[in-house]
C-alpha cells in the first residue's frame, strides 16, 4: 500500500491536479486584478455597463420571480439545505472526504468573499452594501465544483472528461446565480466574476488539503 487515495476516494483526482492548480492560480490573479481595479468604487464600471446597468431593474414579472428563487439558494437557509443534501449524498456513498470537501469548500469560499469585501470596499446601493466579490456566486460555484470533483472521482473520469465536468458545472452554477444577482441589482457583473474566480481558487486548494490530511491520517494508522 502506498497510502495514496484511490480514484474513488480522492476529492482531487490526480489527472486534474495540474490543470486545476493552474486554473486556481489564474482565477486568483483575476480576482485580485478586478479587486484592485474597483477598490473603493461605488458605481458600475465600463465592463459592467457593457453587460447591463446593474442599478436598474433589469427583469420583471416571471423572470424576477425566477431570479428571487435562484437567489434564495445563496441565502443562509437555502445554502444550508443544499449543503445538507450534498453531504447526505456523500455519506450515502460512504465518501467522507467528499462530505468534508462540500462543507469546508463552500464555507471557505463564503468566508473568503466576506474578507475580501472588507478589503476592497466596493459598494452598491449605499455605503453599507459591500459588493465585491459576490458571495452568492462564490457559494453556488464552490458547491458545484465540489460535487463535480466528487463525481469525477467516483466515475473514474479521465482528464478531458473530468475537467469538462468540473468547468461545465462551475460555468452553469456561476452563470445562473450570477445572472440572478445582477438581475436583482444586488451585484455588478464584475462582482459576479470575482465570486466565480474566488470559488475556482478556494475549492481546488481545499480538495488538495483534504486529500493530504486524510492521507496523513491513513499513514499514521498504518
Amino acid at each position: 500500500m502506498t497510502g495514496r487515495p484511490t480514484t474513488a476516494s480522492a476529492v482531487l483526482p490526480a489527472a486534474l491536479r495540474a490543470w486545476l492548480g493552474l486554473i486556481a492560480v489564474l482565477a486568483a490573479l483575476t480576482a485580485v486584478l478586478i479587486g484592485v481595479q474597483y477598490a473603493g468604487h461605488s458605481e458600475a464600471g465600463g465592463a459592467d455597463r457593457w453587460f447591463i446597468d446593474p442599478t436598474a431593474d433589469s427583469v420583471r414579472g416571471t423572470w424576477r420571480n425566477v431570479a428571487l428563487a435562484t437567489d434564495f439558494w445563496g441565502e443562509p437557509a437555502g445554502a444550508a439545505l443544499l449543503v445538507v443534501a450534498a453531504v447526505a449524498g456523500c455519506l450515502l456513498l460512504r465518501h467522507r472526504r467528499g462530505a468534508v470537501l462540500v462543507v469546508v469548500g463552500a464555507a471557505l469560499a463564503v468566508v473568503a468573499t466576506t474578507l475580501v469585501k472588507s478589503v476592497v470596499g466596493r459598494t452598491i446601493h449605499g455605503a453599507d452594501n459591500l459588493s465585491y466579490p459576490s458571495g452568492h456566486t462564490a457559494f453556488a460555484t464552490a458547491l458545484a465544483v465540489a460535487v463535480a470533483l466528487i463525481a469525477t472521482g467516483r466515475l473514474g473520469l479521465g482528464r478531458a472528461a473530468g475537467l469538462s465536468l468540473v468547468l461545465g458545472a462551475a460555468l452553469v452554477a456561476g452563470a445562473v446565480m450570477g445572472w440572478a444577482q445582477v438581475a436583482l441589482s444586488a451585484h455588478y457583473p464584475t462582482d459576479v466574476l470575482g465570486g466565480w474566480c474566488t470559488a475556482l481558487t478556494v475549492v481546488p486548494l481545499t480538495a488538495w488539503a483534504v486529500d493530504r490530511a486524510a492521507d496523513s491520517r491513513r499513514s499514521d494508522r498504518s
